[in-house]
């Protein structure tokens, strides 16, 4: 049988370690930092890196979240499901197989040039976890140690996108920044690229900081199912493992294109963070001499950095300590061992923790229907500064994919920004799940506003799959064009100190400003702040809108968005870190164009019970596909709204029709 069905005995959540950390009673997003301090002397032991930064990171999180269990806490509730997993080990023997998706992020380098590392690279860290977790003969991660076990935990890339679409697991993001900070990975990168985490192991490929010694950290089990204990929400939108991307793969596999850095050149970094991810502790328990809750794993008195395999340990003087088990902090080519309890431990996780329990039955990396000519089509970030002074509209770029099983080699693209359309003929040669990025000319004269990109053509014929051949957004390569009088919408989140906006003439002066503005209690979100602007024909102005803490309004409920007077949505956002701009030039519009350039809205996202729908007709329908293209719920809007309350909690895309325009929206139900 393909996927495991070991019985569930009970779905409370998962929560680890608490570290002395003291809760905040807000939610602890103003207060919380990840910092790691290590002292030089310890960073030097292990080359002048944090060998791991997990269990700093599950500080953040106590002091973030505060509902979370301590380690006393969580040992207590998992000690009797350890026993369990025991008890029905001989009952199932079945393999888990998790997919995998890997956000490799970049800064608009070719692939290959770091850190947009190669698909290869890639594959071989998944190459090494599965030799790792399942101990496979032959390889670096078989063992003959007598407590080495078999985890029968395997990983194999996602082959279907949360659309439903066709993939190879590998998503590739340019965020158009450099490197990113910790608080910046959690705050903007995870929310910003993460695919459901109930089907998907979420796994970045990222660039830290020079100054950072950052080499990987992991989220521990999380949740909010315990009696007693606060809800701790928003942990599902940063649910994954996170490692620089020097580590990511192994040069045992190097084909020569691989960008790594010994010693920790084997892939190792992964598998240390991910048997974080499934439950496992540091086997010195973070304390001198503690306890990983392992009995096989001999008590270290501290992390080891060399691979001595005559320490002895604090149990006695005869058994040594485990130098060579995947979660300590030697080399990677002294690590080759998970034990039995330590499988142990990983089992009741998977049996019993909310999205680790629902991973086991994810069909996420199972095939799909392939067809010969598909090809998809997906928006690259414009990382260009726009801004009154721009007098030329920016070319579009976008990604063309071939998803087909035959050679992509011409496809016809067609785009239109407020209604302007352009044609755009590519050919090439692409093999399958390989890409080009595709520049589409624009008029030097257009404006910003509703822009469709549509494959029309795949080798000269129909393209096979219609799902994943359109993009409907917002052209923001050039001023957005307004109405001369518009209505600003605020929808603060529950910290509006942190909030302040301002809006700029072309002469740079400050003609409309708010913020700071009051905190509520978390989660309460205050009342819309409504604002109504007199534009100047023509002249072009810059809204600006700033967050002090740097994770915008998304995570929170919070957006924004400008209006016509009729309610025409003209320009939306509230995912960004400490700051957007947009750039606006007032026009009066023709009646004939506005349905060409509006788009639609929604909010809030993540939402809990209600989805508002803004800029829809009374006859708009909307369909509701869940993260494996499967329908779970469709009908007509009703009264701008559609329910939610119903679906489980996960990543679902929305697609909204109305009259002639489509649009396809992600969103997370809480």
């Amino acid at each position: 049988m393909r996927k495991s069905t070991t019985s569930k005995v009970f779905l409370f959540m998962l929560s680890f370690f608490a570290a002395g950390i003291n809760a905040q009673n807000t939610g602890g997003k103003k207060n919380a930092e990840f910092n790691v301090n290590k002292p030089q002397s310890e960073l030097a032991k292990s080359n002048g890196f944090d060998r791991c930064s997990t269990v700093e990171y599950e500080n953040y999180l106590q002091e973030k979240f505060p509902g979370r269990m301590t380690a006393e806490q969580f040992e207590s509730w998992l000690a009797p499901l350890i026993r369990n997993a025991k008890v029905e080990k001989s009952q199932n023997g079945n393999i888990i197989t998790i997919p995998v998706v890997v956000h490799v992020i970049h800064n608009g380098q070719a692939v290959g040039v770091a850190p947009n590392i190669v698909d290869e690279q890639v594959i071989s860290q998944i190459t090494v976890m599965n030799n790792d977790f399942r101990r496979l003969a032959g390889t670096p991660g078989f063992n003959t140690n007598a407590v080495g076990a078999d985890t029968q935990i395997q990983f194999a890339l996602a082959k279907v996108d949360p659309n439903g679409n066709p993939t190879n697991g590998i998503d590739r993001v340019n965020l158009c920044q450099p490197s990113w900070t910790q608080a910046q990975i959690e705050t903007f990168v995870k929310p910003e690229t993460i695919w459901d985490t109930t089907k998907y192991m979420n796994m970045w490929s990222i660039n830290f900081p020079n100054s950072s010694t950052i080499l990987g950290y992991a989220q521990f089990p999380s949740g909010s199912g315990l009696p007693g204990l606060n809800a701790n929400g928003g942990e599902a939108y940063t649910d994954g493992v996170v490692a620089r991307y020097t580590t990511f793969g192994s040069s045992d596999y190097n084909n020569g294109t691989f960008i790594l850095a010994a010693p920790y050149d084997k892939g190792r970094t992964m598998t240390h963070e991910v048997g974080h991810f499934l439950g496992l502790r540091h086997i010195w328990g973070d304390l001198a001499c503690g306890t990983d809750y392992c009995a096989d794993t001999p008590t270290a008195h501290t992390s080891n950095y060399t691979c001595n395999a005559s320490i002895a340990s604090c149990d006695s003087p005869s058994i040594f300590e485990m130098v060579q088990n995947y979660m300590d902090y030697t080399n990677d080519t002294c690590m080759n061992v998970f034990t039995v309890n330590q499988k142990d431990r990983i089992t009741a996780v998977m049996n019993n923790s909310p999205r680790r329990l629902e991973l086991k039955t994810s069909t996420a990396d199972m095939p799909i229907a392939l067809f010969a000519n598909d090809a998809e089509v997906k928006l690259e970030r414009d990382c260009s500064t726009i801004g009154c002074s721009t007098t030329t509209a920016q070319n579009v770029k976008v990604s063309l994919y071939n998803r087909g099983t035959s050679p992509l080699t011409s496809a016809v693209i067609t785009y239109s920004v407020n209604g302007n359309t352009q044609t755009y003929n590519w050919s090439g040669n692409l093999a399958q799940d390989k890409f080009d990025i595709v520049t589409l000319p624009m008029n030097a004269a257009s404006l910003g506003g509703y822009m469709n990109i549509n494959v029309t053509s795949a080798n000269g014929g129909a393209d096979q799959r219609a799902s994943n051949s359109n993009i409907s957004v917002n052209y923001l390569g050039a001023p957005t064009r307004m109405d001369t009088n518009v209505v600003f919408n605020l929808q603060l989140d529950s910290y509006g100190t942190e909030t302040t906006w301002s809006l700029k003439n072309s002469a740079g002066t400050v003609v409309e400003s708010g913020g700071p503005y009051t905190d509520v209690t978390f989660p309460t979100l205050p009342a819309l702040k409504t604002f109504n602007w007199t534009l100047n024909p023509n002249e072009c102005y810059t809204f600006t809108i700033n967050d002090s803490y740097g994770d915008g309004l998304y995570p929170y409920g919070g957006y924004y968005n400008i209006k016509s007077q009729s309610g025409n949505v003209l320009l939306s956002g509230s995912h960004f870190s400490s700051t957007q701009s947009r750039t606006l030039k007032a026009q009066v519009l023709a009646t004939h164009e506005v349905v060409k350039k509006e788009t639609f809205g929604l909010y809030p996202n993540p939402a809990n019970d209600v989805l508002n729908i803004t800029n829809v007709s009374n006859k708009a329908k909307f369909e509701i596909h869940n993260a494996v293209g499967q329908l779970v719920k469709g009908g007509t809007i009703d009264n701008n709204q559609v329910r939610v309350a119903d679906l489980v909690k996960g990543t679902y895309i929305i697609t909204i029709k109305d009259n002639t325009i489509s649009e396809s929206i992600k969103f997370i139900k809480k």
